[in-house]
């Protein structure tokens, strides 16, 4: 019986421990965040897609006088593919516009996350939009894939 108490609490703090990164895909970058965050951007464009911004959390940070490692947010998308989203599901809008995060670790390597599609669905409640979502997820694995090369 002890084994098992044991048993059962380890394997509730591995999963909830586990759940911090829940539904954040990232891919490791060859390059530096800025030449990383570049490249996205540009991919975009040529794609298609509408860049919205990008905001460098660390120069804001900088700014007032504060240190952070190398920080990148970029907002794109396409009112094509987000507004069926928010047709499934209205409060998707708040997940929307698209976003990839680059920024570099604590070992300096250089990463691009991004919200996992599949974990949106589960956080709206999202029904009916299969394709949607899997478009959507075949598009952010096929930027941040081109850009970390």
């Amino acid at each position: 019986m002890k084994k098992l108490i044991t048993l059962l609490f380890l394997s509730l703090f591995i999963s909830s421990h586990a759940n911090a990164a829940d539904g954040l895909i990232s891919v490791e970058s060859k390059h530096s965040v800025k030449e990383t965050a570049d490249k996205f951007a540009s991919i975009v464009e040529q794609k298609g897609l509408t860049l919205f911004a990008r905001i460098d959390h660390q120069k804001n940070a900088a700014g007032v006088d504060l240190t952070l490692r190398e920080t990148e947010v970029i907002l794109f998308g396409s009112p094509k593919v987000g507004t069926p989203l928010m047709q499934c599901a209205q409060t998707m809008a708040i997940d929307l516009p698209q976003k990839v995060l680059v920024w570099k670790d604590a070992d300096n390597k250089v990463w691009l996350s991004y919200n996992d599609p599949e974990y949106l669905k589960k956080r709206h409640s999202i029904e009916g939009c299969d394709p949607v979502i899997k478009k959507v997820s075949n598009v952010l694995s096929a930027l941040t894939g081109a850009a970390a090369k």
